[in-house]
């Protein structure tokens, strides 16, 4: 069954809540966040210990927090507190308030846990299978190398957002010399404790809320298709631009810039300088950014299984989707699903196994977009799959997936909405497989029963025929046309229910 965890999270910088559904699949579905700025990492600066205005505005907030969780039915509530409880000389008396005036156990974790737990969380719902994490808090930085999905040694470092910004960067704007000061500084660091430069196909993932705002910020400076954070690529260039925008600025006009968060305007400098130091240091060219983190990895401890797939996490989200819509009925999606791929191997052979996929991932969410409108689901499902919570997906392929979907509806929908994602080549790629879908469609809804798995496609180099119950000459010719468009070759549907 369905569990619901509850995590809060007592960072450098700022708290946060998260409550989490967790399927029997590993599939996380939030329910509600909330956040709040704790600047603990600022009083440490000042003196080494939790300041006591700062501790009863923290202890405060932390009773919302657990009313959050309470309100929401959480089955487990976990709280952990990272860098600035753990280094504060009176981080022990913060841990006792909490519990007598909040209610709440902390568990003060130490960097090898809070590396270990980003990783879990950074790395679960993204296609990626060895390489780098990188998680920037307030206080601290953690880095994580990791192969075939599983962690093979971390680092933690003095060098989160709020701290670097505090001690390098002094006055406002940055000047330019402490900027490169805090750089050397991360380099060297890096250097000496042995984080090496990565090989050949591994990738950086970021992770932590400097990572997010770089990534918010040069998103929305693009133009950018996806609206999601999750999955989206920050190449080393546009990382050091938005620094350099960043740097540059005095505190006023920073907070100002479309994408950043106010709250961040304070302490984004450091991260990104530090951020940009673990680029060069390992020779990443772009960072994969992770949604997900130190909490979702709380969650993902706290209610174990073995780690999944990529694969299995893809379908676990899919069908999590899929569920929360009145009018998904779960029979015709896998009818039409398993037609779809019987059909795209048929046809296209030698389609590897990802291109096959999509299309029965795409079959499989058409249905949604119903619940808006009937008449014009295709375009309202690849709405959803675009601004929806699909994990295990890179933006690329959440983009054809989506406009897989929306040619099925119409065989001149546009590439073009999707740039820079795609590109003229995906044009016929898209043609095809929308065509597939849409064929897939038409017979799922016109054949009785299971009816559908005696239906056969039998391709050949000049002619497709496919034994299917559409009666109707007019969607014959229909689905012919748009058929040789699409693949340049005749289609023949011998009409008729097939054998049963």
């Amino acid at each position: 069954m369905d569990a619901t965890v509850a995590v809060i999270d007592v960072g450098s910088n700022s708290g946060r809540v998260v409550v989490v559904r967790v399927a029997p699949t590993g599939h996380l579905e939030i329910l509600a966040d909330g956040r709040a700025p704790f600047r603990l990492a600022r009083d440490l600066a000042e003196g080494g210990r939790i300041g006591e205005e700062t501790l009863g505005r923290t202890v405060g907030t932390l009773r919302d927090f657990r009313a959050v969780a309470e309100t929401l039915g959480a089955e487990r509530l976990v709280a952990v507190a990272t860098a600035a409880v753990r280094e504060a000389a009176n981080g022990d008396e913060l841990v006792r308030r909490a519990r007598r005036e909040a209610g709440l156990w902390i568990r003060v974790i130490d960097g090898a846990e809070e590396a270990r737990l980003s990783f879990l969380g950074a790395v679960h719902g993204l296609d990626v299978e060895s390489g780098v994490v990188l998680d920037i808090g307030g206080g601290s930085l953690e880095v994580t190398r990791f192969a075939g999905r599983r962690p093979i040694r971390a680092w933690t470092f003095p060098l989160g957002a709020l701290r670097t910004s505090d001690h390098f960067l002094v006055t406002d704007p940055p000047r330019a010399e402490d900027a490169e000061r805090l750089r050397w500084h991360a380099v060297r660091t890096f250097a000496e404790a042995g984080v090496l430069p990565m090989r050949a196909g591994e990738r950086l993932v970021g992770t932590g809320g400097t990572i997010r705002n770089l990534a918010k910020v040069d998103r929305r400076a693009r133009g950018y298709p996806i609206p999601r954070l999750h999955g989206y690529v920050l190449s080393i260039s546009a990382a050091a631009a938005v620094a350099e925008a960043l740097t540059t600025r005095p505190l006023a006009r920073r907070r100002a810039i479309p994408g950043l968060n106010p709250d961040r305007a304070d302490s984004v400098v450091g991260g990104a300088v530090v951020a940009l130091a673990l680029m060069e240091t390992i020779g990443a060219t772009e960072l994969t950014v992770s949604g997900q983190g130190l909490r979702e990895g709380v969650v993902l401890d706290a209610v174990p299984s073995a780690p999944q797939p990529v694969a299995a996490v893809r379908e676990a989200s899919v069908a999590s989707l899929a569920a929360r819509f009145a009018t998904f009925d779960p029979g015709r999606a896998e009818r039409r699903a398993g037609l779809a791929e019987r059909l795209h191997r048929a046809i296209e052979p030698e389609d590897g196994p990802r291109e096959v996929e999509r299309t029965r991932l795409a079959a499989t969410l058409l249905d949604v977009g119903a619940a808006i409108d009937h008449y014009r689901r295709h375009d309202h499902a690849a709405d959803i799959v675009v601004q929806s919570d699909l994990v295990g997906l890179s933006h690329r392929e959440l983009a054809l997936l989506a406009g897989t979907i929306r040619r099925a509806g119409d065989p001149d929908a546009r590439w073009q909405e999707f740039r820079p994602l795609l590109g003229p080549e995906d044009g016929p790629r898209l043609a095809r497989a929308g065509t597939l879908l849409a064929l897939a469609d038409e017979i799922e809804r016109l054949a009785p029963g299971d009816a559908i798995d005696a239906v056969r496609a039998e391709a050949r180099r000049k002619r497709v025929t496919v034994t299917a119950p559409i009666h109707d000459p007019w969607r014959r010719e229909s689905l012919g046309g748009r058929f040789a468009r699409a693949f340049g070759r005749r289609l023949e549907i011998a009409p008729g229910s097939p054998e049963r």
